[in-house]
């Protein structure tokens, strides 16, 4: 006890203390703090800082072997694969400048960066804890990726995922559900297209002409080539659909009502979007009217009758007459559509005189009045004239109001 009392004497008499503490900075602006600073252990430090470098950002090829031979350098430059999700990332990220988004072979590629056997849970609690979570949410961020776009996945690429994470992996179990829902409705549209989409823009508005016309099943679709009019100003094509039934109102029309031609309205095709015009007409209102009074809940029995005692049996109201038609709409009567490649007035003007010389005589005898749903005119007048004189509704109604009288 003598001892240790002696022992803090000598402690308490000196003037520094008998412990010291020395911080090392680990970055280079803190030198100036650091008084005794050791170059080896900062050396030593350097080389365990991770280097993150994005050379998808830097490449001048944007082309799929460009993107997949990255890839390839990444692999073969590490054993152990250093920043592996951060390389990932980085490729989910630039995807689309190469165009490979859509690609399942880069997908499995970017799989196949993970190191093998090292993220596969060993017990219960590693597995539901998700086991390296920062690796496995990684993978669910790209099998997310590919369910947005569409790619459905194979099964190689399960083998892939349990050789990585093994069978009790969340991201087998992304796999698992996105193998259960995706072919439900990969093949669950009436109107399939052709995978990939074709580039030329006839072609996709021809599936789109197509596809708006299986309302009637004996509706044609017929493209027809603006050079072979003498007047026309636009060397285009022009695609039209119209059925057997459309053409027999286009006869029964009024010649003192006018017929409409609106648009530009929009369909999209999986990524690719076209537009569209109809040629309109205004509703019967006496025929609707008509078809409202023939009319027979079948389900009011409010007012039965029994044909009994020599009494004839009731007539239905709607068993004879006139039926209504599938164009035949309460905002108007849709005679016919079509898509061209300039979306002008010219190339439309040519769509009615080819519809005149393909079986419809009668439309040279309606006035066409030409309804646009855009306000571009009107704000290209904005534009170059006064800058205080906004464009009025009187200003777009007469810019609308363009007609052709045959």
């Amino acid at each position: 006890m003598l001892r240790r009392v002696q022992c803090l004497i000598r402690l308490h008499s000196n003037g520094r203390p008998a412990l010291q503490f020395r911080s090392f900075a680990t970055d280079g602006s803190n030198t100036k703090q650091n008084p005794n600073p050791n170059p080896k252990a900062q050396k030593q430090g350097s080389k365990n800082l991770p280097a993150v470098r994005n050379p998808f950002a830097t490449a001048q090829d944007r082309t799929k072997d460009s993107y997949l031979t990255m890839v390839e350098i990444f692999n073969e430059r590490d054993v152990h694969r250093r920043n592996h999700v951060e390389f990932i990332y980085a490729a989910l990220k630039n995807m689309a400048d190469f165009g490979v988004e859509r690609d399942l072979e880069v997908y499995k590629a970017l799989i196949n960066v993970m190191p093998k056997g090292k993220f596969i849970p060993t017990n219960l609690f590693q597995a539901e804890f998700m086991h390296y979570p920062k690796q496995q949410q990684c993978i669910i961020d790209l099998l997310e990726q590919m369910e947005d776009l569409g790619v459905m996945p194979d099964y190689e690429m399960e083998a892939m995922l349990l050789n990585v994470f093994g069978r009790q992996g969340h991201p087998l179990r992304k796999y698992w559900r996105m193998m259960y829902w995706m072919p439900k409705f990969k093949n669950l549209s009436p109107w399939p297209l052709p995978d990939p989409v074709p580039d030329d823009t006839l072609e996709i508005a021809r599936l789109a002409v197509e596809r708006m016309c299986t309302v009637d099943l004996r509706s044609k679709v017929t493209v027809f080539e603006t050079k072979e009019l003498k007047d026309s100003i636009d060397d285009t094509w022009i695609v039209s659909g119209m059925s057997a039934e459309q053409e027999k109102l286009l006869r029964e029309h009024s010649r003192q009502k006018a017929l409409y031609i609106e648009g530009p309205f929009h369909i999209w095709l999986r990524n690719r979007r076209i537009n569209y015009f109809t040629l309109r007409a205004d509703p019967d209102t006496e025929f609707l009217a008509q078809l409202d009074e023939r009319q027979l809940d079948d389900d009011d029995v409010s007012n039965i009758e029994v044909p009994f005692f020599g009494r004839a049996p009731p007539r239905r109201h709607n068993q004879l007459g006139k039926l209504r038609s599938v164009h035949q709409q309460d905002d108007g009567t849709i005679l016919a559509i079509c898509a061209t490649g300039t979306s002008t007035k010219d190339s439309l003007l040519s769509w009615i005189r080819f519809l005149e010389a393909n079986g419809n005589p009668s439309i040279g005898e309606v006035p066409v009045l030409f309804r646009f749903t855009s306000t571009m005119p009107a704000k290209a007048k904005e534009i170059e004239g006064s800058a205080s004189v906004p464009a009025t509704n009187d200003s777009r109604s007469r810019e609308n109001g363009q007609s052709r009288s045959e």
